[in-house]
This record gives C-alpha cells, structure tokens and sequence, in this order.
C-alpha cells in the first residue's frame, strides 16, 4: 500500500510550528510496510487543501492529512476534502449531540459551575463531507474524518500531536493494515558513524548499494545530522526473524567497510560509547572547555550513569582562566595562543591534574563570527592526556556560531574514542 502526508497549517508553511507528526508517522508507516510515497504543506485555503488530496489520490491508495479539522474559520480541511471530493458538508447530529454534552460537563464541572457556555462555532467540528464517516477522538474534541473515494481513501487527523496520535493508533492504522491484507513486518538497523563525511560513508557502501538495488530489499539510506552519519539499512519479510537474517549480510559487509568509523548501532550514542569505553578500562574523564562553552560536558551528563567516570568540567572560556585554573603555562598561551595545539594539551593535562582523573579532554578553537588570534572561523583544537600520553587533533569546522559548537563537541568525543579504541588496555 501506498500513502501520502498532506498537513494543513499557515503556521507550517511560515515555519512557526516544525512538522513534528510527520516524523511520527512516517516511522509509523514505516513499521508496518506502508510505503510513505510523499509528505505536503499546504495553507489554510480550501481550493489548495482541495488540489492537494486530488494530486494525492493521484498517486497513492491513501491520504492521511493532519491539522485543520479545529472549530475556527481557518481550519477548512473539511471543507477542502468535499471540494476534492464534489460533495457537501453536513452537519452530523450525533457528532453534535456529543459535542454539546462534552462542552456542558465541562461547564458543569467548572468551580462553582459557573464556566461558561460553548461559542456555536465549536459545533462546525461536528460538520462531515457526504458519505464520510468520523473518527472517535479520545482526548479532545475535534473528530477525524474517513472518506471513501474513487481514487483511495481519506483520513483526516488532528493537528494536536497527543489527539493525532491516539487516533492514528486507535483508527487509522488498524483500517490500513485491513485495507492491505497481511502487512509485512519491516525491521530497520541503524549504524551510526562520527568523524567521516556523508559522502565518504556513501562511497564506502557505494558497492554494497549497487549490489541491493536490482533487488530492492533490504535497502541502505543515509541520514546526515549533528555532524554525524546514521546508516540505515532496511528489510521487508514475512517475520522479523526472516528480516533480520536479510539485514545480517549487509551489516556485515558495512561494518568492514566503515571500520573505525563506526561507534555503535540503533540507540546507541557517541557520548554513551566514550563513557562506555572509559568505564571498561576503569578509567575517569575530565573536560576543559573554551569554545564549546560548557556543550561537552552537557552532552556527557545527559547519559544517565555518567557520574561513574566523569569527574567534572571546567569551561575556561577567558585566557586568563586557562592560565589561573588549568595551570596552562604562560609562554604557551604568549607563544602559541589560546588557540592551538599547544594550549589543547595544556588544558587537558591541567583539568586532569585538578579533578584527579585517569584522562583529560579539551577544546580550545573559534566558533565565529569573528576570528580570534588572526585564526579562521571553525579552527578547532583538541587535547587528549591518559594512559596513551598526550595526543591533539587540528581541523577546520565548516558551519556557523551555533554549528561549530555542535560538531566541536562531536570532533572531541570521537577523537578520544578512537583514541580508546586503538589504545586498548
């Protein structure tokens, strides 16, 4: 079975509100062997709502839209699923009925029973294109709509991210998997790579791609984010045994392809790995931060159990700070400054010695917007010390203030986990 996405909000298109539901969804589709073929934003306009389920049944067996079904005048998406669909609305009594005897418990149960009656603009949410049926909505007011067309079914779904997912759950996906006979179970196994460009690891499974691709199953997809790549590889079967035992021959072949690149697999983390690492070697860490400002050791605290090996952190954003709390010697931060190679390691050797821990990690370098020490934007310096002595990596971030930080603190953390990894006990 094929599906579409179609959601309905101005706030969508002007970026107000990010399309989390079709996220949601999309991995919903997906783990029942729907095939999600498109996702669309359209406006709060009738006549655009009404062209896009058109297109939409054009191509597939199913449209799913979100949004537009709340009791004001811009919310028109039943009104634009009867244009699509040539028919009129109707005002559905019984929808009616429990919508008034919702809104009087409301009043009812209101401190001293004295809230307020309902504006009668609420009841358009009881309102139904001809021959469509509504879908119960267990945590709100606004009723879904199912539309049976010539060219495929309609659904319609609130916006509400809690109300849309109780009824996709409750009566979407139920009726789907009834419309497409017996679902094949799709299983995904992510693997996840640091300190390698997308690219890179496209073109290291450039031959594992082409070899799928007159098959069509499993499948391999790239997912760039936060300066990492995910690897997604994906199979279709009758059993989750059945598709895992597909999955097996091109895992494989993807691990020996990205080597050292690769620190983990589906929920798995690169902070959690570094942890993971140290805490197998009974080591501790400790961290000193200039330019990622605290982010390094934030990422850190996030995994639960971190207290174990991380001793703490010091954000030594001021030069001065280098040189007073890390002991960072004078003549280097004169020499070579407090961007540099050389002050990396002071900075990791220093914030060591002061937390007593088995390894230090630092970063020193520019995020922007300026340079700083006649250094370029993205300049990134990093320091290692531990059982491995002292070890610095230079490189060049390619982002923006904000993104620089991000794949500082993803450059660090991976540099000392491959420094772990080829450094083992």
């Amino acid at each position: 079975m094929r599906a579409e996405l179609l959601a309905v909000g101005d706030e969508l298109l002007f970026g107000d509100i990010v399309n989390g539901n079709a996220a949601w969804l999309g991995r919903q589709l997906a783990d029942v062997g729907v095939r999600l073929t498109m996702s669309t934003v359209v406006g709060d306009n009738v006549e655009t709502i009404a062209a896009g389920i058109r297109a939409a049944l054009g191509r597939a067996d199913a449209v799913i839209l979100t949004g537009g079904l709340g009791p004001t005048q811009d919310d028109l998406t039943r009104e634009g699923i009867a244009l699509a669909a040539g028919v009129a609305l109707r005002r559905d009594p019984f929808l009616e009925a429990s919508l008034r005897r919702w809104f009087q418990a409301l009043r009812r149960d209101a401190p001293g029973g004295t809230g307020r009656g309902a504006p009668e603009m609420n009841y358009r949410q009881a309102d139904l294109p001809e021959g469509a049926e509504p879908l119960p909505n267990e945590v709100g007011t606004a009723p879904g709509v199912r539309l049976e067309t010539a060219g495929g079914v309609v659904y319609a779904l609130p916006g509400v991210p809690n109300e849309m997912y109780a009824m996709f759950t409750g009566s979407v996906l139920p009726d789907l998997l009834r419309r497409a006979g017996e679902p094949a179970v799709v299983v995904h196994r992510v693997l996840r790579t640091a300190g390698i460009w997308e690219s890179a690891v496209a073109q290291a499974l450039a031959g594992e791609v082409e070899r799928l691709a007159p098959v069509g199953n499993p499948t391999i997809a790239f997912l760039a984010s936060g300066g990492q790549t995910r690897v997604r590889v994906s199979a279709r079967a009758t059993d989750r045994a059945e598709a895992h035992r597909l999955i097996e021959p091109v895992e494989k072949a993807a691990r020996d392809a990205l080597g050292i690149a690769l620190y983990g697999v589906d929920d798995d983390s690169l902070e959690g790995t570094v942890l993971r690492l140290l805490a197998e070697r009974g080591e501790t860490l400790a961290v000193a931060e200039s330019m990622t400002g605290g982010l390094l050791a934030g990422r850190l605290t996030d995994v639960a159990g971190a207290s174990a090996v991380l001793r703490g952190g010091v954000v030594s954003y001021a030069t001065e700070a280098k040189r007073d709390v890390l002991g960072v010697d004078p003549d280097v931060l004169a020499t070579s400054g407090a961007v540099s190679p050389e002050a990396a390691a002071a900075m990791a050797a220093g914030v060591r010695d002061l937390l007593g821990a088995s390894n230090g990690l630092a970063v020193t370098g520019v995020a922007g917007p300026d340079e700083q020490e006649g250094k370029p934007v993205g300049t990134l310096h990093i320091g290692m010390v531990g059982a491995f002595g002292t070890l610095t990596r230079s490189l060049r971030l390619p982002g923006d203030r904000r993104t620089n930080r991000i794949y500082a603190v993803v450059q660090a953390l991976d540099a000392l986990r491959r420094t772990l990894t080829v450094h083992t006990c």
